[in-house]
This record gives C-alpha cells, sequence and structure tokens, in this order.
C-alpha cells in the first residue's frame, strides 16, 4: 500500500495538536487542507482514525496505535533525509528541544544567543514540560533533563553547570517574624511554599549535612504547579508568605541582593548538572549535531 507521506505527516499534525485548527497553526497548513489529507488517508488505511465533533478531535483506538508508532518513524525518516543537510556549508532546518522550565530559565540562556548567531539558518523551538516524554513521539530531536531521568538508550551530553544546589529561603521580614530554623525538621513548624508536578506528585524537601539526610514533608498555604508557576512562589516568599525550595540559581538574583535569606544553607543538598539526550541512532540531524558540537565546545577547558 503506498501512502502519501504529507497525508501521514498531517495525521500527526492534528494528533499532536488535538485539533485541525492548532495543527494549522502548528504545521502552516490550512485546517481545511489538513482535514483532506486525513480523510485521505483514513480512506487509504479503510479505518478511522480521529473521532470528530464540531468542538474537537479524539483519537480512535486505530488513530492512537498509528501515532504510537508514526511519530518516531517519520523522525527517523525525518534524520535520514537530513543526511544531506551534512553537505551543507551550514546547518539549516528545525531543531525541537524538549526541556523542564529551569533549564529554560537558568541554563539555555547563556547558549541560545551564541548558537542563533553562529548558526542563523537552524531554527530553533524549545517546548517546556516538566513530565519526562519520549522525545520522538512528542516531535523533538533532543531534550533536557537530569541523569535520574534519562533513558539507557539515549546518548547524554554535560551541559550547564555540572553542580547544582536546592536552596531554601525566605524574606529577613518572614524570618524576624517567625525565627531562623537551625534543624531541617524545624521547617515543620514554619509556612513553607510548596510545589506539585502535573503528575501530582508533591517532591519533599531533602537537606544534607555530612552522613545526615533529611526529608521532610512541610506545610503552607500556597503550591503551585512545578515549572510554570514557580516564580508565583518565589513572589510569595518576597512578598514574606513563607519560606521557599527551589534551584539556587533561580532564587540566587534575589539573595544576592538582600531580598531574601538563606535558611539553612550548610544544609542544602547538590546534584548534578543536567545533559542534553538524543537517541542513539545513526542519522543525527544537522541541527543537532551543531547543536550538540557548539556545547561540547563552550564547556571545553581553555
Amino acid at each position: 500500500m503506498k501512502v502519501d507521506l504529507g497525508d501521514l505527516n498531517a495525521f500527526l499534525a492534528v494528533a499532536r495538536a488535538g485539533g485541525f485548527r492548532d495543527g494549522a497553526r502548528v504545521s502552516g497548513s490550512s485546517a481545511s487542507g489538513l482535514s483532506e489529507a486525513v480523510r485521505r488517508l483514513e480512506d487509504q488505511l479503510g479505518v478511522r482514525l480521529l473521532n470528530r465533533t464540531t468542538r474537537s478531535v479524539a483519537l480512535t483506538e486505530a488513530g492512537e496505535g498509528l501515532l504510537a508508532r508514526l511519530g518516531p518513524a517519520l523522525t527517523e525518516v525525518e534524520a535520514a533525509l537530513d543526511v544531506v543537510n551534512g553537505f551543507r556549508e551550514r546547518p539549516a532546518g528545525a531543531l525541537r528541544l524538549n526541556v523542564p522550565v529551569s533549564a529554560a530559565r537558568l541554563i539555555l540562556p547563556s547558549i541560545v544567543p551564541g548558537f542563533l548567531a553562529a548558526y542563523p539558518e537552524v531554527r530553533l523551538e524549545v517546548m517546556t514540560d516538566e513530565s519526562f516524554v519520549d522525545v520522538l513521539a512528542a516531535g523533538c530531536d533532543a531534550g533536557i533533563r537530569y541523569d535520574e531521568r534519562l533513558e539507557p538508550d539515549m546518548i547524554a551530553v554535560p551541559i550547564g553547570p555540572r553542580i547544582q544546589r536546592f536552596a531554601a529561603a525566605a524574606s529577613p521580614a518572614y524570618l524576624e517574624r517567625h525565627g531562623r530554623p537551625k534543624h531541617p525538621r524545624d521547617l515543620l513548624k514554619h509556612v513553607c511554599l510548596r510545589g506539585r508536578f502535573a503528575s501530582g506528585a508533591m517532591p519533599e524537601w531533602e537537606f544534607e549535612r555530612g552522613r545526615e539526610v533529611v526529608k521532610i514533608e512541610p506545610t503552607g498555604p500556597l503550591i503551585v504547579r512545578v515549572g510554570g508557576a514557580t516564580d508565583l512562589a518565589v513572589d510569595a516568599a518576597l512578598s514574606g508568605c513563607g519560606i521557599v525550595y527551589l534551584f539556587e540559581d533561580w532564587l540566587r538574583p534575589h539573595l544576592d541582593r538582600g531580598a531574601l535569606e538563606p535558611v539553612l544553607e550548610p544544609w542544602w543538598q547538590s546534584f548534578s548538572g543536567p545533559f542534553l539526550y538524543y537517541p542513539g541512532r545513526r542519522f543525527v540531524p544537522a541541527p543537532l549535531r551543531a547543536f550538540v558540537d557548539f556545547i561540547k565546545a563552550s564547556t571545553a577547558p581553555a
């Protein structure tokens, strides 16, 4: 059976976007054109892939099965075709990264401007996601994650600082009113500003000094979605609402100017920095290869 690659891409765009209008906006096509392509594909396959209503589009079981296999397959096709790009004098094309908000805020700002200046024909698209996703199925070339969340068959390249710390902090006004904790367990008596992942999990606050590791689950009046609403917790801490626990680098500007005061600094726990990861496949798209080389060159010892 011969199926048009464009029709498969149209289905993929609609399925990922959750609708024809959003799929058209992302792919640069028209909604009517995508609708016709998907209908043509369904006719050729003899099975319905999408259930359509006037307000929504949902995958059928057959559509879900096709999507699960199609995303990685088309990515491989694009990578194979991209071999030709390697013969160009300068890499060109799209580079899609899936990263946590913390990486978009703390890691990429020191890398992206220089990379775009060095490779002006590369179009970089950055998508933030706090959940661990299959980068190929998500339509991305690579992602940024920490080592405990890397899959074993991925290639991992260090990116950003190699050692980071979690920090606890509060405004001086809050600490004057409520006192300064001496031990992590003292936080159980304080007002703490928590975060919750999209999965519903609320990470514990973990502290370490010497061989002693203390994990606590403090309470407080504010819980924010990790990533997208993290700045709200920081703003609340700046206003004296309670103690925040976050990447030290995220809080560092406020600590340096005295708007926030370190809490339990001798207990701040260190952890290894993030990695750029991508599938260990034979063909690496030229824009990704350029990005990897750029990162390696920028981190190489002088």
